[in-house]
């Protein structure tokens, strides 16, 4: 039978202050994936932020992922992306809003539905999406010191967790 983690422990005895961060005992939190998580993806956006520094898509989530999508399904939807990128439609507005103030996208009516918008990458749009997509690209650099083996063991895992998220989110109303 395998081990069993219980998250609720009774409470550790106080410890000395930490002077270093090598020395902190992170107790619950060391068995808890959200708090890893949260920690990489500060330290991965702090790194992309600075790669992409100047570029019209620093700073901020979603506009990445947004411009890339846009290039690589030009006439998707605005509402597929937000399910892609886990974002509220209004959410998704706002950067499609910007995006395509910058003039890196455009819209148009999606052509079996008044309603719906269909987006495409203006010629700015898509010279931009080339050097983000190199910078992107180069973001394994990030994690140099991983052995290749657990890099791509990490990201199989991330990836099929991810798209479990992202088929559930589909069918909720």
């Amino acid at each position: 039978m395998p081990r069993q983690i219980s998250l609720r422990q009774a409470p550790l005895p106080a410890r000395e202050p930490a002077l270093r961060a090598a020395d902190v005992d992170l107790d619950v939190l060391d068995g808890t994936l959200s708090f890893f998580i949260r920690s990489i993806n500060i330290a991965v956006s702090r790194d992309l932020d600075r790669r992409l520094e100047g570029l019209e898509v620093a700073k901020g989530t979603g506009k990445v992922t947004t411009l890339l999508l846009v290039g690589r399904h030009p006439g998707i939807r605005p509402s597929v992306i937000a399910e892609i990128i886990l974002k509220d439609r209004s959410a998704m507005g706002r950067i499609v809003d910007d995006m395509q103030g910058q003039g890196l996208v455009r819209r148009e009516v999606a052509g079996d539905d008044f309603r719906a918008q269909a987006l495409f990458l203006t010629p700015k749009g898509e010279e931009l999406a080339e050097t983000v997509r190199g910078i992107v690209g180069a973001s394994r650099d990030f994690f140099g010191d991983v052995e290749d083996e657990d890099y791509e063991a990490v990201m199989a895992l991330l990836r099929k967790i991810y798209w479990r998220i992202v088929a559930k989110a589909e069918v909720r109303p």
